[in-house]
């Protein structure tokens, strides 16, 4: 049952929701702030932003018309510091939770320029086509006409989406349309449509033609190809397989990678684990012989040919292995100097405790989930590893997602640690 409640919010949650206490139970308001008395209509844990009636004075006005209305963005009214405080703070938050008092750097701007990748969401109602992105805790699309947290290099990006949306609308299907910006132009995945006639692909063509995109595919199948979307890795070029994962700025992957580079500067040779198409490897190639793993067979074809192509590399192996099927046992582990591993958001429990078993001196985590990072982290540490750094970086501006870079030691090349564990 709904009703108006006046509410103080006490802090922030991890989902950038203002949360206060109702009848001694939690209630999550989006888009208020720490120190703010507001009315909102409250129904179960959750609470629908009403009226701000003694408002922050940490707050600030949003950079984006469609803040709270569009889904993409939590947290943009609150002031610079007490946001890095925020993000931070949700890392600390996590390795608590998993029993864990570690030091945790200040938060990294890896902004940048902006985001080099985005999904637009199309859907068909009532003979209208509708672009744009999803509504907070609801499927309904909010179409806009620019967002501010996007690289130039995307500008032509909603455009092209939006054609590539009115030919596929009478299908009636709704439309997942990934656009990522490369050195070749704007190369665009759909995802939904399902197999296409020829009519509708010559269509498609004549759109890519139109807004000048390096490459069409769909659910992975060539539609049009007129440039090579590639991006560069160090001094690689690599040429993207269809829908493949990258960082979402390039100040991001490049200060994460920084980071591990750096970590691993004195390693002869390195294990890259869930490598991807070589965001890392192709990087330590340059001072270390680099064997990378992925269960990604596309991504580990494209990072071989990469490697092949550049000049200077030292000697770099693509494994097409599942890590989660079959991760690396200690005894394999044991042969590497350095070890690296990025999994995806789940993390990867089973990976880490062989890691752990092993005797492996330097281990570099990366991961995009303060929780999974924080499980895993604790793997390790229960192995006799130490932190040695842990680095907050926030790619992700105005969301609730922070990266993690974690260095660790094995504990007996170190002789003092500032961990502590709670009892």
């Amino acid at each position: 049952m709904m009703s108006v409640e006046r509410l103080r919010i006490e802090k922030l949650g991890h989902r950038g929701e203002g949360v206060a206490l109702l009848d001694e139970k939690r209630v999550f308001v989006p888009y208020a702030l720490p120190g703010e008395t507001v009315t909102a209509e409250v129904e179960g844990d959750h609470g629908r932003l009403v009226n701000i009636l003694e408002a922050s004075p940490q707050r600030i006005a949003p950079i984006c018309p469609h803040f709270a209305d569009c889904g993409g963005c939590a947290v943009q009214t609150l002031r610079a510091d007490a946001y890095a405080q925020w993000k931070r703070g949700l890392v600390e938050k996590a390795l608590l939770n998993a029993g864990l008092l570690l030091d945790v750097a200040p938060l990294i701007d890896a902004h940048g320029a902006g985001r080099r990748r985005v999904t637009f969401h199309a859907r068909f109602d009532s003979g209208k086509t509708r672009v744009g992105f999803m509504a907070a805790r609801s499927h309904r699309i909010v179409e806009i006409d620019c967002c501010p947290l996007l690289a130039t290099e995307l500008d032509g990006a909603l455009g092209a989406a939006r054609a590539v949306a009115a030919i596929l609308a009478p299908r009636g299907k709704p439309l997942d349309i990934a656009v990522t910006a490369t050195l070749g132009g704007l190369d665009m995945e759909l995802r939904g449509a399902g197999p296409l006639t020829d009519a509708e692909i010559g269509a498609l063509i004549a759109a890519a033609e139109a807004h000048d995109l390096a490459r069409l595919t769909n659910h992975g199948r060539l539609v049009a190809l007129r440039h090579a979307p590639q991006i560069a890795i160090g001094e690689a070029r690599l040429t993207l397989p269809a829908g493949a994962f990258l960082q979402a700025t390039q100040t991001g992957e490049d200060e994460i990678a920084a980071l591990v580079c750096k970590a691993t500067a004195k390693a002869r040779i390195v294990a890259d684990l869930f490598c991807g198409v070589g965001a890392f490897a192709l990087r330590l190639a340059q001072h270390a012989k680099v064997d990378a793993y992925d269960s990604d067979g596309q991504a580990i074809a494209a990072m071989r040919a990469a490697a092949q192509a550049a000049q200077g590399l030292l000697p770099l192996e693509g494994i097409e292995r599942d890590l989660f099927a079959r991760p690396l046992s200690a005894s394999e582990l044991n042969g590497f100097d350095a070890v690296v591993f990025d999994p995806p958001r789940a993390g990867a429990p089973a990976q880490a405790a062989e890691i752990a078993r092993s005797d492996i001196p330097i281990v570099v985590a990366v991961s995009c989930n303060a929780q999974s990072f924080a499980r895993d982290a604790a793997i390790l540490l229960k192995g006799g590893y130490v932190i040695r750094e842990i680095a907050p970086l926030d790619q992700f501006r105005y969301a609730a997602h922070v990266e993690i870079v974690a260095v660790l030691e094995r504990e007996s090349r170190r002789k003092s640690t500032k961990r502590r564990l709670l009892g």
